[in-house]
C-alpha cells in the first residue's frame, strides 16, 4: 500500500470534501498518511484527525514560518502530546530564509529547541528547509541524530547536499516536483539516492505532480510520483511502493 508521508488534510482547502476524499484512500490504495503540522492550530486539528480515521497518524511541531509567536506554554503542550501513540514525529521544523520574517535568529532558536526535544522523546524529525541550506545542515550535524531519524521534507537542494544527509543515513522527502518539466534537479537527486533514502509525499494540497500541477493536490496523485521515480531509476512500480512504505515505517516506527 502507498503511504504518504507528509500532507495537511487539516488545511481549509479539504474542508468542502474531507470526509469523502479521505474514505476514498482505500480503495485507491492509499494505506497510510501522516499529516505534519505547522502551527498550534494545525497541532490541535491534527490530534482530531488521527482520532477520527486509523490510518491516518501526526507529526507536532511549529514551521519556521509561524515561530515567532510560540511561547513557552506552546512548547510545554506539544511536548505533552508527544505522547500520544498516533503523534509519530515532531515537524515539520526548520528554517525558511525565502520571507525575511521571522528573523534567522528565531527560526534558529526554536528550530535547537525542536530537535532537542526530539532527541527527549525520542521521535524521528521532519524538516522543512528552503534558502537555508548550510545552515539547516549545520544545525542538523550538531543535533547529531542517529539514522533513519531525519527527513528533509520535500527535498529542494542540489545532489551534493544530498550527499551530506544520505551519509548520515537520512531520508529525503520526494513528491511532485519530481514530475516537473523544470525538476531536472530533483530527477537528478532521486538517481543519485538510493531507493532506501526515499519517502514518496505529497505536501497537499500544495505541489499536485503532473498533469495536475497547478490543482488541488492530494494522496490520490502520488501514482504519478511513485510511476516518475520507477522511470528514473528503472524499477517496478511495485518494488517502488512497497521499499518506500518499508522505508516510511522505518522512519514512523510508532506507526502500526
Amino acid at each position: 500500500m502507498i503511504f504518504d508521508t507528509h500532507a495537511h488534510y487539516d488545511d481549509e482547502q479539504f474542508d468542502a470534501d474531507r470526509q469523502e476524499l479521505l474514505n476514498s484512500f482505500k480503495a485507491a490504495g492509499i494505506g497510510t498518511v501522516v499529516n505534519a503540522a505547522s502551527n498550534i492550530e494545525s497541532c490541535h486539528n491534527i490530534l482530531k484527525l488521527i482520532e477520527e480515521y486509523s490510518f491516518i497518524y501526526g507529526t507536532l511541531g511549529i514551521h519556521p514560518s509561524d515561530c515567532k509567536d510560540l511561547t513557552e506554554e506552546d512548547f510545554k503542550w506539544i511536548k505533552a502530546q508527544t505522547s500520544n501513540p498516533k503523534i509519530v514525529a515532531i515537524g515539520e521544523i526548520g528554517l525558511d530564509y525565502y520571507w525575511p520574517e521571522p528573523d534567522h535568529e528565531i527560526q534558529q532558536k526554536w528550530f535547537e529547541r525542536q530537535l532537542n526535544l526530539a532527541k527527549e522523546v525520542n521521535l524521528p524529525v521532519v524538516i522543512h528547509s528552503r534558502d537555508a541550506a548550510q545552515d539547516t545542515l549545520e544545525m542538523i550535524k550538531s543535533a547529531n541524530l542517529p539514522p533513519q531519524t531525519v527527513d528533509i521534507h520535500c527535498f529542494s537542494y542540489s545532489r551534493e547536499m544530498a550527499r551530506e544527509y544520505l551519509n548520515m543515513g537520512y531520508y529525503l522527502g520526494i513528491g511532485g516536483v519530481v514530475t516537473f518539466k523544470n525538476g531536472k534537479k530533483l530527477k537528478e537527486v532521486v538517481e543519485y539516492a538510493p531507493i532506501e533514502n526515499i519517502l514518496l509525499e505529497t505536501d497537499c494540497p500544495y505541489l499536485s505532480p503532473e498533469p495536475n500541477r497547478g490543482k488541488r493536490n492530494s494522496s490520490l496523485n502520488l501514482p504519478y510520483v511513485i510511476e516518475k521515480i520507477a522511470e528514473i531509476k528503472n524499477m517496478d512500480v511495485d518494488d517502488v511502493i512497497s521499499i518506500t512504505e518499508k522505508n516510511a515505517r522505518n522512519f514512523y516506527k510508532k506507526v502500526n
